[in-house]
């Protein structure tokens, strides 16, 4: 008998990781989850900012836990999945989300800068989806694991050219992990979103000039948060288990944009 919407798309006795928790995407990723039926771990650098997001979520009759984590660290990696475990069970979905912007002209990059963008966007996404995806083996159970790359992974942006590289490298990473890892009821997918207000960029984007630049985009605007939703909960449930080593652009059609 084939299963009815709610059950593909349902997250009932999952246990979720959302990285970069503490606001924007990671944020509304983690409510999202947890209004699908997951528990669902929130983790950031600080915990005390994610206090407001745990609260607000089990006052919605979710289930959440805040978890201190540094993608850049190795020891706080293994320490945040082994709390999680130990509180909410193991990991059956993990939302790569933490990253940092650092944009600047390449003329006017350095190699301190480079490092911390790519240590973040890119080691740190490896280092999570690998700690993840071992403990998912060892155990012998299924996971997805959603990489949030960006359409800047998939073409440049003047002036944003160490993002952009650290996030076509997510985009490769998650089609190299995907290809590994099939077999071992691992899936491994990326979002590339394209313009949303988040912490790192509002006041760009809700400037005259960020205004007049997304106004010439294909769509004209830039995304709402929820026009993420159908997205991740295509790639966490059951309704997308035939779903490996894409990158899903959610832009408005910004890529497809006449040249």
């Amino acid at each position: 008998m084939s299963k009815t919407l709610e059950q593909r798309f349902g997250l009932q006795g999952k246990t979720a990781l959302v990285t970069g928790a503490s606001s924007g995407l990671g944020a509304h990723f983690a409510r999202v989850l947890a209004l699908a039926g997951a528990s669902v771990a929130v983790a950031a650098r600080r915990n005390d900012k994610l206090v407001n997001l745990v609260q607000e979520i089990e006052d919605a009759g979710g289930r959440a836990f805040a978890v201190t984590l540094d993608v850049t660290a190795g020891h706080s990696v293994t320490a945040a999945i082994a709390s999680i475990e130990d509180t909410l069970g193991p990991i059956d979905i993990l939302v790569n989300n933490a990253g940092v912007s650092g944009s600047r002209h390449s003329l006017k990059e350095d190699e301190t800068n480079w490092d911390f963008v790519m240590d973040t966007n890119l080691k740190g996404a490896w280092r999570v989806a690998q700690a993840v995806a071992k403990r998912s083996v060892e155990l012998s159970q299924p996971c997805s694991i959603i990489n949030i790359a960006s359409i800047l992974g998939l073409r440049v942006g003047i002036g944003l050219s160490t993002y952009s590289v650290s996030k076509a490298a997510v985009v490769q990473l998650t089609k190299a992990l995907a290809s590994e890892l099939a077999r071992k009821y691992v899936r491994v997918n990326a979002i590339c979103p394209g313009y949303f207000a988040t912490e790192m960029n509002s006041d760009y984007l809700l400037s005259s000039s960020g205004q007049e630049y997304l106004a010439s985009t294909t769509a004209g605007r830039m995304g709402e948060l929820d026009e993420l939703t159908g997205p991740l909960l295509l790639l966490a449930s059951e309704a997308g288990s035939f779903m490996n080593g894409t990158a899903i652009p959610v832009d408005g059609g910004h890529l497809v944009g006449s040249l």
